[in-house]
Formats: structure tokens, C-alpha cells, sequence
């Protein structure tokens, strides 16, 4: 039986009473858990749903999305998770695109379901933490009885998340059973000696992003351990939270780690239980990730990964070693190269990170590539799509990542940007994450973006937006000259804009395209 579910159910077997999630004082039990999940399969057993039919869960981190996630998993289902600061025009893709049958919703979201349901196949709408009209209230659509876990094949459908959306609709990643039960099992290696039953896990990486799902939720419950839930981020309620619970592992975006540095009680705060800090979802800049360590006794291992390969493909792990900077090496059984625009596989540089005095970075930058048990079935009918994102080489499938990056003798891994985030400035390429890393080392500074913006006589230029550190009082024409001073003439920011905030994901990464709109609006 190649159901991801039953993970979960070894662990049932293993210790029943054991906490499988703890939420904000309540602890629930892999038994109790268990229950749930079969009454949840069964509910929709009896309502004639099951093998591929589309849940989609529009909730935060609670402990319903788990139950609703496994539940859907063990009646044959396929969970759509969907995000809960999404409105119903954003929403409405997702439900008609899927074909979702189901909807369990956050009552304060019904409305946003009941504006699009009638152009959708939703048949049933499932309210949590209060009653709506036109939903069932959570508890009572659970069934008395459970469901067995229904088998499934490994290459059939356990989830299907959908993208950002940055540019053109959102398109549905099929994600199967064995690319999320092998990337589960990948992840929780990361830890030294592996993610245990002892272990304790920080949740406030959104569920219905793979990072927080496959991560934090699947591998800390396929191997007995607790998952505690957080509903939203809040850098004082996750010190809290790790204080109290003695939190041993601990994942994160950077945003996440910049909020902390930045807390003005950070002496205050207790990571003494956390035996592995994570960050992934996007590159975490250098100086944040050293701050950070001088502040607090954990290391913060970075990793790399994306909703398209169910997440994690490289990681700089404890027991191999870090290089700072890296995203360090693949993991057991993924494949990575990096290619040129011929598909022809780069020379890895002798050791990173590169010194730009040295080398050419356009001389060793290509493209990342993947292949793996990890990497998605495709694109939710878009072939077109799916054609433009693999490429067949010698007998594997490899998906292109859209990320810029080079390696090393020791393959370890480098991102440099995202592909359509470079700046060609002049005919020179400008790298924003490069100049992002400078900015973050100035302290007048507490949080940065660059895109690239029009110019008449260069095509494009760059431009900084930047949020000051606390009682800062840097100026737009200081940091132009600390960035000229440190930089070659054509990466310099020409222009500075300050902000009170940058406009953010939930999982943390910078919606550049919202700056350039800004700037050109």
C-alpha cells in the first residue's frame, strides 16, 4: 500500500497515547488523532467521495487542517490546500480549477466561499471555530464511524498545491503519494540522528505551503513526533512557544529570523531546547543568519527547495557541514546540475562562494535543474506547460527551476537569483540578491529589496527599497554611496525609496513584482 497515510499510522501503532499535536495548551494524542482522521474519511465515504476527488483545505495552521489533510489521504482523496488570506476572486481559480468537492473553511472565510460555490463543483462546505449558514460545522460532518485507509498507488495524486501566481494564473502541482512520502522521509534525515519520537516541532510555517506541510507537519508525525501549530506568525508567541514547550526543531523563512533579530526584548528570548534551526522558502541574507547566531546558541542550516519538488532537493546539513551562503548539497537520491541554455551541463567552480574578484560569475551561472522521486507528476492540465518545464536527458526527467546558481567541487550549491528577477543593466547583469546581502550589512538598514526598474539610456537600472532599522536616521544618498563604494559603478542602486514595510508572501518572500508595479504606477 503506497498511501502516504499510513506513515501516520505506524506511528499510531508505535505509541497511541503519545502527543501527535499540541495546541496552545491542548495536547492531542497519535490515538485521538487517528480517530479523527478516519471519522473526517468516512464523512466523506458516505457523502460518495473518495479516490481522486479534490478537498480543499482554506485554513490556518490548526489542529483541523492536520486532521483534514490525513483524513482526505486515508479516504483516497486529494488535498488542495488553499491560502487563508486569500479572497473569493483568488480563490475561485483554485475551486474551479481543481474541480474541489469539498471545502473546509475557517468560518470567517465561508463568505468568501459562498460569493464563488455556485461556479464551482463544490458540493459540501465545512465551517471551522464557528457556524455560518451555508456550511456544516466541523464536528458534526465528522462521521461516528471511521474508513479504513483506502489504498492508493505511488504515482497517484496526494496533493495538489497550487503556485504563487506571481505571473498569470496560479497553475495546480501534482504532487503523488511517493513524492511527498520520499521528500517527507528526506526531510526529517536533515536533523542529526533524524527527526524522533522525542522530538518537538515549531509549526508557524503555513500548512497549505509544502515547506510547512512536508517539513514541519509530515516529517515530525510520520516519525512520532509533536507538531505544535501556530495560526500566524508573531515573533513573541513563537519564543513563547518554544520556551514552553522546549521546541527542539525549529523551521523558518528569513523574514522570520529578520523579526526576531529585530525583537527589542531579544535577550529575553530561550532557544536553549532548539536543536536544529531550518530556513528555506528563499535566501536568507548572510548578516541576518549572523546576527542571529551571535544572538541565540542554534546554527541556522539553510536549504533550498520549491512547491514543483514536494520541497526540500539541497540542505546544508549538521552532520555533513555547512558553507554559509550555500544552499549545501542534494540530498540522497535528487539529481541537481547546472545548465546553460543549451542544456549543457556547467564546470563547478573550485570552492564557493564565488570571490567576483576572481571569477566571472555569468562565467559559471547557468540554471538550476532537478531530478528525483521528489519532483511532481506536472502541472494540473497544462501540458503546455509541463512540456516547458521538463526536459528529458540522459533517462532522467529533469525539472527546470528557474533558479540562477553555480557549484562547487564539493557540490555544494549556490543560488544566485531567480531568473526573471536579474537586472540587465547597460548589457551587464546585475544580481539583486547581491546587492540585497550589502545593504543587510548596514545597520541603519532592517530590511531590503532591489528589482530593476526602466531606463531610457540603460534599458533598466536598479533600485532599492528599504525599510530602516529602529531610530535610524540613514539617508537615500548614503546608502547610494556605501553601495558604490562596495559594489562595481553599474550594481549601484540608483535610486532609494524607503518603506514601512515590503510587501510579503505568508511564507516571507519579497512580491517584487508589487514593488515594480509601485514604482511605475
Amino acid at each position: 500500500m503506497a498511501n502516504l497515510v499510513t506513515n501516520v499510522e505506524t506511528a499510531v501503532k508505535d505509541d497511541p497515547d503519545a502527543t501527535a499535536i499540541g495546541f496552545r495548551g491542548q495536547e492531542i494524542s497519535y490515538g485521538a488523532f487517528w480517530q479523527r482522521t478516519g471519522q473526517f474519511a468516512a464523512a466523506l465515504d458516505e457523502r460518495g467521495l473518495g479516490e481522486d476527488d479534490r478537498v480543499a483545505v482554506y485554513l490556518p495552521n490548526l489542529p483541523q487542517f492536520v486532521t483534514t489533510f490525513h483524513g482526505t489521504l486515508r479516504a483516497g482523496g486529494v488535498v488542495v490546500p488553499m491560502n487563508p488570506q486569500y479572497k473569493s476572486r483568488e480563490i475561485s481559480h483554485l475551486l474551479d480549477d481543481s474541480g474541489a468537492k469539498v471545502v473546509v473553511a475557517l468560518a470567517d472565510l465561508v463568505p468568501f466561499v459562498e460569493e464563488v460555490v455556485d461556479d464551482t463543483d463544490v458540493e459540501h462546505v465545512v465551517s471551522v471555530g464557528g457556524e455560518h449558514d451555508a456550511a456544516t460545522p466541523f464536528d458534526e460532518f465528522l462521521a461516528e464511524d471511521t474508513l479504513d485507509v483506502v489504498p492508493r498507488d505511488a504515482d497517484d495524486d496526494a496533493c495538489q498545491p497550487y503556485t504563487s501566481g506571481t505571473t498569470g494564473q496560479p497553475k495546480g502541482v501534482q504532487l503523488t503519494h511517493e513524492n511527498l512520502g520520499s521528500n517527507a522521509s528526506q526531510a526529517a534525515s536533515l536533523a542529526p540522528g533524524g527527526v524522533n519520537d522525542e522530538d518537538k516541532s515549531f509549526g508557524a510555517l503555513p500548512l497549505f505551503h509544502i515547506y510547512g506541510m512536508t517539513v514541519t507537519m509530515n516529517a515530525t508525525l510520520f516519525n512520532g513526533g509533536a507538531y505544535y501549530p501556530l495560526p500566524e506568525w508573531d515573533a513573541q508567541e513563537a519564543t513563547d512557544l518554544v520556551a514552553a514547550e522546549d521546541i527542539t526543531l525549529f523551521h523558518g523563512v528569513p523574514a522570520m529570523y529578520n523579526d526576531l533579530i529585530n525583537q527589542p526584548n531579544t535577550d529575553e528570548f530561550d532557544f536553549s531546547s532548539v536543536r536544529m534551526c531550518g530556513v528555506g522558502g528563499s535566501g536568507i541574507p548572510v548578516e541576518v543568519l549572523r546576527k542571529f547566531e551571535e544572538l541565540f546558541e542554534p546554527k541556522i542550516y539553510e536549504g533550498y527547495g520549491l512547491t514543483e519538488t514536494s520541497p526540500v532537493t539541497h540542505f546544508n546539513r549538521p552532520d555533513v557541514g555547512r558553507r554559509v551562503g550555500s544552499i549545501g548539497t542534494p540530498l540522497d537520491g535528487i539529481d541537481s546540475r547546472i545548465v546553460d541554455g543549451d542544456f549543457n551541463a556547467l564546470d563547478p567552480v573550485e570552492e564557493g562562494p564565488v570571490d567576483e574578484d576572481d571569477d566571472a560569475l555569468d562565467d559559471v551561472t547557468g540554471e538550476l535543474v532537478i531530478a528525483g522521486p521528489n519532483v511532481m507528476k506536472g502541472y494540473y492540465n497544462l501540458p503546455d506547460a509541463n512540456a516547458e518545464a521538463f526536459t528529458e536527458a540522459d533517462g532522467k526527467r529533469w525539472f527546470h527551476t528557474g533558479d540562477i546558481g553555480y557549484y562547487d567541487e564539493d557540490d555544494y550549491y549556490y543560488i544566485v537569483d531567480r531568473k526573471k528577477h536579474m537586472i540587465n543593466t547597460a548589457g551587464y547583469n546585475v544580481y539583486p540578491r547581491e546587492v540585497e546581502e550589502l545593504l543587510f550589512e548596514h545597520p541603519g538598514v532592517a530590511d531590503a529589496a532591489v528589482v530593476g526598474i526602466p531606463d531610457d539610456r540603460r534599458g533598466e537600472t536598479v533600485k532599492a527599497f528599504v525599510v530602516k532599522a529602529p531610530e535610524s536616521d540613514v539617508t537615500e544618498e548614503e546608502l547610494k554611496q556605501y553601495c558604490l563604494d562596495n559594489l562595481a559603478e553599474y550594481k549601484h542602486p540608483r535610486e532609494v525609496e524607503f518603506v514601512q514595510e515590503l510587501p510579503r508572501t505568508t511564507t516571507g518572500k519579497v512580491q517584487k513584482y508589487e514593488l515594480v508595479e509601485r514604482d511605475q504606477s
